[in-house]
């Protein structure tokens, strides 16, 4: 039996088994943004995790307009470990909380240079001991510059997830993180990172979602609540 909610060109079924919606999402993102990336600019794993730690509850395009300067003003892990905190602060004065991210980036420089030798670490354990990055932020920087099969998940990832049905009673990120990590296949769980946040930044927005706009609404359980 179908419930005929029609938006678009999307039809929603009262029933569809999570493989069927996942296989859904890949085909359907895989043709789409083929490529999707982050939005930060970065050129390593160094700038790319100054980049993320300065993005916590701010935006990418505020966030890309800081860093230029402060990556050539500090251009590895030693210069930034060797900074003020009154030089950094200056760099990122526009974003969010930048006296406790100021901290973090000087914090988390010195780690790097006292126990890494300077150098972004490859695994989890090892990233989540640097000032200022959590579990989102290490997935983060293991999917995209090390290619290891993570899923950060921040607020768009959980909205989105939370929303389409793909993960169940899962109330917590880490409860999303586990379950779209167990179905997405490891291949593309790199790229799903990027597909749900930017469908969430996008389209499936907090306040006011563009359901008529959603390409994979007929996986949507939210828009068969409403």
């Amino acid at each position: 039996m179908m419930l005929n909610l029609i938006m678009g060109r999307s039809i929603v079924k009262n029933t569809m088994t999570v493989v069927e919606k996942y296989k859904i999402l890949i085909d359907y993102f895989s043709e789409h943004n083929p490529n999707a990336a982050s939005e930060l600019h970065f050129s390593n794993a160094y700038e790319l995790l100054l980049a993320v730690v300065l993005s916590a509850q701010c935006t990418d395009k505020r966030v890309n307009m800081v860093t230029p300067a402060l990556f050539a003003k500090y251009p590895t892990s030693f210069e930034l470990a060797n900074a003020s905190s009154n030089e950094v602060y200056n760099f990122v004065k526009s974003v969010s909380y930048p006296n406790n991210k100021t901290k973090h980036l000087i914090g988390l420089a010195q780690k790097l240079v006292a126990n890494f030798k300077g150098t972004v670490p490859d695994n989890l354990e090892a990233l989540i001991t640097l000032p200022g990055v959590g579990r989102k932020t290490a997935n983060v920087i293991l999917s995209v510059i090390f290619d290891q099969p993570a899923m950060a998940v921040d607020t768009h990832v959980f909205r989105v997830a939370n929303r389409l049905g793909i993960v169940q009673n899962a109330n917590t990120p880490l409860e999303v993180e586990r379950q779209l990590v167990q179905h997405f296949p490891k291949h593309v769980l790199a790229r799903a990172h990027h597909w749900l946040i930017l469908h969430g930044r996008y389209v499936c927005l907090a306040r006011a979602p563009k359901c008529s706009e959603c390409g994979i609404a007929s996986v949507c359980e939210w828009i068969k609540k409403k």
